[in-house]
C-alpha cells in the first residue's frame, strides 16, 4: 500500500470492531472477563484481552498498532502527552549515574525535563548540533542514550540520521528520536538507524488541537545487554520486544501515564489524513518562507530553502519536503509583537501541527524557563517568531504575513 491507502485500512481490522469503519471509543475503567482463571492470565500476560485502562484498552491499543505500522515499527505504547512520551522512553532504560546526550535545539519543556533528571543523578550532555562530530567526545562509558530532534524545533537544525545513527551504534548506544515535527509523512526513521521514535502525537498526528497524547514507538532491533542496562535481565526472554515489554510491565505502567480512550480515537481520526494535511502544510511552509524572504527587514530559517545550511540533507532524507515550521525575525522584541498582533488569520497560541496557522514568540513564553545561553542554543531569540503554517490558502497566508510585516515600519 502506498502511504494514504495505509493510513486508512492498514493495521486497523474492521471485524474486530462490529465493522465500525472508525475505531469505537471505549470509554471505561475496566473490562469484565469470563472467570477468574482468565484475567488473572491476562495481568500476567499469558493470554491476549483487557483488564483496566490504564494498563491497556482497545481503542487505545487500536491507534499504538496504526502509529506503529506507519513507522514500521515493531510496537507502539501510547502515553497522556508528548512530554510523558519522551520521559517514559528514557526513563525505561536509565538510572542513577546514567547519562544523555542530547541536542541543544529542543524544544524548552524538554531542556526542563532534563534538568528535573538531575535530581535522580541523571546528567545530560547537550552537543550545540547532533551530529557525529560534535557528539563523539561526548561519550563517556556512563552514556545510555543519545536523544534528539529530527527537526528542531525551533532551532529547525536537521539531524543526518544514518551518520548520527553509526556513530552511536558503534559505541553499543541507542538514538532515541523525537519525530514529531517529521512524521511518517517525511520520513521512517527507523530506516535510517534510529532505535526508538516519539511522536507528541498532540500535534501532526492529531492535526486538529483538539487532545493532548504522545506515543513511543520500538523498531526492535537494538540489543539492550543486562550487563550494561540493568532491569533488562528479566525481559531477554522477550527478545527483539524486550524494551517494549519492559516499558509496559514497568514503568510506563506505574506512573500511569496512559493516554485516555477518546484522545486515542481523536489521534485515529487524525492519523487518516495525516498524509494530505503534510502535502499541505509543507507547501504553504515553503511558500510562505520564499514570500517572507523578499520582505525588508524580516529574516527567515526554513529548512526547505536553498539558503538554508540544511538543504542539501533534506532532499536526502525528505525528500525535499522540509516539514510546517519556520521561524522569523524581526530585528526586535517590539517589532515581533508588533508583527504577531497585526495579523489576522494566524492564531497566538503555544501549539504546532494544527490545521490553522499558529503564532508564537518563544522567548517570553515557552523558553521563560531557559537561560539566554539555551535559547540562544536553540534557535531562539528576542526577536524570533515561530510559525507553525497551516492549511489555509496560501494567498491569504502570504498577504496576512507581508501586511503585518509592513506594520513594523508604521509602527516605527
Amino acid at each position: 500500500m502506498e502511504f494514504n491507502t495505509a493510513l486508512l485500512h492498514q493495521s486497523y481490522d474492521r471485524s474486530s470492531y462490529h465493522g465500525a469503519t472508525v475505531v469505537p471509543v471505549y470509554q471505561v475503567n475496566a473490562f469484565a472477563q469470563e472467570s477468574a482463571e482468565k484475567l488473572e492470565k491476562v495481568f500476567q500476560n499469558k493470554a491476549p484481552g483487557f483488564a483496566y485502562s490504564r494498563i491497556s484498552n482497545p481503542t487505545v491499543d487500536s491507534f499504538e498498532r496504526r502509529v506503529a505500522a506507519m513507522e514500521g515499527g515493531i510496537g507502539a505504547v501510547a502515553c497522556s502527552s508528548g512530554m510523558a512520551a519522551v520521559t517514559m522512553a528514557l526513563l525505561n532504560v536509565l538510572e542513577a549515574g546514567d547519562e544523555i546526550i542530547a541536542g541543544s535545539g529542543l524544544f524548552g519543556g524538554t531542556i526542563d525535563l532534563f534538568r528535573d533528571l538531575e535530581a535522580f543523578g541523571i546528567t545530560t550532555r547537550f552537543a550545540e548540533s547532533v551530529t557525529a562530530e560534535e557528539i563523539e567526545p561526548l561519550i563517556t562509558p556512563k552514556t545510555k542514550a543519545v536523544f534528539t530532534e529530527l527537526i528542531g524545533n525551533p532551532k529547525l537544525d536537521v539531524v543526518d540520521l544514518k551518520k548520527v545513527s553509526a556513530l552511536v551504534h558503534a559505541h553499543n548506544i541507542p538514538l532515541i528520536l523525537d519525530s514529531t515535527t517529521a512524521t511518517p509523512y517525511l520520513i521512517q526513521p527507523f530506516a535510517y538507524g534510529a532505535d526508538i521514535v516519539v511522536h507528541s502525537s498532540s500535534k501532526y498526528i492529531n492535526g486538529s488541537g483538539s487532545a493532548i497524547s504522545g506515543v513511543i514507538v520500538d523498531c526492535g532491533s537494538f540489543h539492550w545487554d543486562p550487563k550494561r542496562y540493568r532491569g533488562f535481565d528479566a525481559y531477554e526472554k522477550y527478545g527483539k520486544f524486550a524494551y517494549l515489554a519492559k516499558l509496559r510491565g514497568g514503568i510506563w505502567r506505574n506512573v500511569g501515564g496512559c493516554m485516555a480512550p477518546v484522545h486515542a480515537f481523536l489521534g485515529c481520526v487524525g492519523l487518516e489524513t495525516l498524509g494530505l494535511r503534510m502535502e499541505r502544510l509543507c507547501e504553504n511552509a515553503k511558500a510562505l518562507a520564499e514570500a517572507m524572504e523578499q520582505v525588508e527587514g524580516i529574516s527567515v530559517n526554513y529548512p526547505g530553502l536553498p539558503s538554508s545550511p540544511y538543504y542539501d540533507l533534506v532532499q536526502e532524507q525528505f525528500g525535499g519536503k522540509g516539514g510546517a515550521i519556520l521561524t522569523l525575525r524581526a530585528g526586535s522584541k517590539e517589532n515581533a509583537f508588533t508583527l504577531i498582533n497585526h495579523l489576522k488569520y494566524a492564531v497566538n497560541a503555544t501549539n504546532i501541527g494544527d490545521l490553522r496557522t499558529l503564532v508564537i514568540h518563544p522567548a517570553s513564553t515557552i523558553y521563560i524557563h531557559n537561560t539566554p545561553k539555551q535559547m540562544e542554543s536553540a534557535g531562539v531569540f528576542e526577536d524570533t517568531i515561530r510559525v507553525s503554517v497551516g492549511i489555509e490558502d496560501i494567498a491569504d497566508l502570504m498577504e496576512d504575513f507581508t501586511q503585518a510585516a509592513a506594520c513594523i515600519q508604521k509602527h516605527d
